[in-house]
């Protein structure tokens, strides 16, 4: 387990649970009763708050949970799990197919993706996979603001090669580190699509930045999650993945499968998670971190008191 064994990654220990929670419809779970679970994400808005998802679902059930939120990057975050710094990471598909694994071909179908993800993921990485939610599906997506879907007419990935010949000064990205190098990103996208991107008209940028720089018009394409809230806030319109290149990202806990076997139970606590959660759920708590400013912690916690999942103490 976990622990405190955390120092030679450049990751602290942790710290504790931010919140209270009280049992609901997950219950006290006698087997994981004082044991000590650590419980990572990676450092972007939804991974925050599907990482205290787990750590509220986890108390609930009665563990001791340790919060090391916020890791840089997925391969930095994936590493963290594999050599027990941290015992659950919420993940996705694609993420895993394509990154941690290498395949260059996604499944286009969502269970078969996850089928594939599962097996290969345990065979070769010891890793398992549980409470994988076929309901929310935060896949890359190229967007554009209003004022460029009408002038360019652009609806679909498809529609790119052709601004890129007819418009050329309209044919600007931003992206962020990871979309720029990924197979799965940029690279894989202007293969499939049959384009080329001019360097000098790519800006890396922030995750976050990228949706404001889409909206104001400092670039034509933005490369957005599906299930981000700035999307609707800031009226982005997304285009189409017509060829279907982009994997599937279905969401599930990944956890060792060593550690799997010892505490099987660990599956029915994170289930009803997945039961209730979907895309424009996610989307809402999403836009309430990003467009209203809550904390992750609150948001989290808020929604699983309002789906029953926990109690908030003093509140009955």
């Amino acid at each position: 387990m976990a622990g405190l064994m955390l120092s030679g990654c450049g990751l602290s220990s942790g710290s504790s649970v931010p919140l209270a929670v009280e049992p609901g419809i997950i219950q006290p779970v006698p087997e994981l009763e004082g044991q000590t679970i650590t419980v990572g994400s990676k450092n972007f808005t939804e991974q925050l708050i599907m990482g205290y998802l787990g750590e509220f679902a986890l108390a609930a059930a009665g563990a001791n949970v340790r919060d090391l939120s916020s890791i840089q990057g997925s391969t930095t975050a994936r590493n963290a799990l594999t050599n027990d710094q941290i015992d659950i990471l919420w993940d996705y598909t694609g993420t895993s197919w394509v990154n941690y694994n290498g395949n260059t071909d996604p499944i286009p179908d969502a269970r078969a993706q996850f089928e594939a993800v599962k097996k290969q993921d345990l065979e070769r990485n010891g890793v398992a996979w549980v409470a994988v939610d076929y309901q929310v599906d935060n896949t890359y997506a190229f967007a554009v603001n209003q004022d460029a879907a009408q002038r360019l007419g652009v609806q679909k990935n498809s529609d790119i090669p052709k601004i890129m010949a007819e418009h050329p000064e309209d044919a600007t990205f931003c992206v962020d580190t990871e979309f720029a190098s990924r197979n799965d990103g940029l690279p894989g996208v202007e293969e499939t699509y049959g384009f080329k991107t001019d360097p000098s008209k790519v800006k890396v940028l922030t995750e976050g930045a990228i949706y404001q720089a889409t909206a104001q018009g400092t670039c034509t394409f933005g490369e957005v999650f599906t299930t981000d809230g700035r999307i609707k806030s800031l009226n982005l319109k997304v285009l189409a993945d017509d060829k279907q290149f982009f994997p599937r990202y279905n969401i599930g806990v990944t956890l060792r499968d060593e550690m799997l076997k010892r505490y099987p139970q660990l599956a029915q606590v994170f289930q009803p998670i997945s039961e209730k959660l979907t895309n424009e759920e996610l989307m809402k708590l999403n836009a309430q971190v990003d467009v209203e400013g809550r904390d992750p912690a609150d948001v989290a916690r808020d929604w699983m008191a309002e789906q029953g999942l926990v109690k908030i103490p003093g509140q009955g």
